[in-house]
């Protein structure tokens, strides 16, 4: 089965790339899709290009695993590329309260699209890329949130 595990990935986390190993495990193909967002540009810390290559280069030992990214509706994006399933990464009662309605509306627009959810590893259930670029901001150290390629384009953000 092909599934996409779709985000902004801005930037790519410990608690990203420990879903998509996992999707990786249970499915024959994932693409990580990483959206690009025209409303958001210049709110974003990486570009979606840069954010393209931090995974391709986080993922690479993943044979089973692509990265592309994507404008507009999700399930049109989905149904472009042949998968039959979207996977995402859930931390906490929050997520899922969002994750939710986000399910159910991708069902209404591609009929039997499914969602599946797969819990974040306890040691990645605080991590979030907002908090990420706030530690890193101030000169933090990331180093146990964030894949080797994150970190190295942290460095170059925020010097």
């Amino acid at each position: 089965m092909h599934v996409v595990y779709p985000g902004s990935f801005d930037p790519f986390t410990n608690g990203h790339l420990d879903v998509t190993r996992r999707a990786a495990r249970l499915f024959s193909k994932v693409t990580v899709a990483v959206l690009e967002n025209p409303n958001k540009r210049g709110q974003y810390l990486f570009s979606a290009e840069e954010r393209v290559e931090i995974i391709r280069e986080a993922i690479h030992d993943l044979p089973n695993v692509e990265v592309a990214s994507f404008q507009g509706l999700l399930a049109e994006f989905v149904k472009q590329i042949g998968a039959q399933a979207i996977v995402k990464g859930l931390r906490a009662v929050s997520d899922y309260e969002y994750e939710l309605q986000m399910a159910h509306l991708n069902r209404q627009l591609m009929p039997g699209l499914e969602t599946l959810f797969i819990l974040s590893a306890t040691r990645y259930s605080f991590v979030s890329s907002t908090m990420v670029k706030e530690i890193a901001r101030y000169g933090g150290d990331v180093s146990k949130l964030v894949p080797p390629a994150t970190l190295r384009a942290l460095k170059a953000k925020y010097g």
